[in-house]
């Protein structure tokens, strides 16, 4: 089984052409977010960029990322699958930050 087979397996993609447009749209995504970042940075710092700046700009464009993914998501005809990926996402995110009940709390 090769890679891409894998890949279809694990997203339940119907084709092979499913898993590429989708890798196609991460690919895009993540090539968007880079080239933001000198110009949105330079708006605010000017010339230097210092480095904790490029730090928080990545902690920060966590929700820009996810638009602009859902966005191209769409464009590639897989809105449907990163719509559930991002609830997915964000389900596992909000898990992080719960606190663990013991079962002497549940009672």
């Amino acid at each position: 089984m090769n890679w891409i087979q894998k890949l279809q397996q694990r997203w339940n993609a119907k084709n092979t052409w499913q898993v590429l447009a989708i890798l196609l749209s991460f690919a895009c995504t993540g090539l968007t977010i880079v080239w933001l970042m000198k110009p949105l940075l330079k708006i605010f710092f000017g010339g230097e960029i210092p480095v904790w700046a490029k730090v928080i700009y990545y902690i920060l464009i966590l929700p820009i990322y996810n638009l602009v993914l859902l966005c191209y998501g769409f464009i590639f005809g897989q809105f449907r699958f990163f719509l559930d990926f991002e609830k997915k996402f964000f389900r596992r995110m909000a898990s992080l930050f719960k606190s663990p009940v013991s079962d002497n709390q549940k009672n």
